[in-house]
């Protein structure tokens, strides 16, 4: 057994626990492994272990990867931020997109979408923390965009993502993705009909989980430290 598969069936192990504690199904919490800055043979053992959704925050490296492993059945999820000069390859490549933030670059994955592909899965980002310098849009904006991501062609809007700041402790951190949670009630409560919430990671996911996430974006417990640049 590979170092990757043993972490697998540790942070495995830790979903299952942590739905326990919530009073929740495990089947109601997808495993995204974060696979960035790894190459194809780290996600090929990934996958000879049964997990088959991976995360990429670098567009340009993750293309790489995705046209190598074509021969998988590999779900890809685009969890970084998107200029305007990237939209045409995370359209063309990724079947979700969990970082729209803004209406032009939802309008130009929506144009760009090869018509012969199936509607790329979207989330909005949202910003709960507030601060002006992080990536998401603030919770009172995310209907007006949620609304018209859902009116897009080609795209199909999923639900809700977060990075929210480290918090001090479990308790806390439960309270940042309760207003998560919130934001994604409030849409499902205007018809939106949302299935996804993605928040939780590698040090928070117990947390993300008892706020009630459904998928949880896992790299340094699943591939271990990022490899540095030389």
């Amino acid at each position: 057994m590979t170092i990757i598969e043993r972490n697998l069936e540790t942070v495995r192990a830790r979903m299952a626990a942590a739905c326990r504690a919530a009073g929740r199904d495990v089947d109601q919490v997808t495993l995204l492994a974060v696979s960035k800055t790894f190459g194809p043979e780290a996600v090929e053992q990934a996958w000879t272990a049964g997990q088959t959704a991976f995360g990429e925050n670098y567009i340009q490296e993750a293309v790489q990867k995705i046209t190598q492993l074509r021969h998988l059945p590999l779900q890809w999820h685009c969890i970084g931020p998107i200029q305007s000069n990237k939209t045409r390859l995370v359209a063309e490549h990724f079947d979700w997109v969990h970082t729209v933030d803004r209406l032009k670059v939802a309008q130009r994955l929506s144009e760009q979408r090869p018509p012969g592909l199936p509607a790329l899965q979207v989330c909005i980002q949202v910003n709960v923390d507030g601060g002006p310098t992080k990536s998401g849009v603030l919770p009172q904006e995310a209907l007006v965009l949620a609304q018209q991501v859902a009116a897009l062609p080609g795209l199909r809007l999923r639900g809700v993502m977060s990075i929210p700041e480290p918090a001090p402790d479990f308790v806390a951190a439960c309270a940042v993705f309760a207003r998560v949670r919130a934001v994604f009630d409030a849409l499902n409560a205007e018809g939106l009909a949302l299935d996804t919430l993605s928040m939780g990671m590698s040090a928070d996911m117990e947390a993300a989980i008892q706020a009630g996430s459904t998928m949880v974006r896992v790299g340094s417990a699943i591939f271990g430290g990022r490899p540095r640049s030389a």
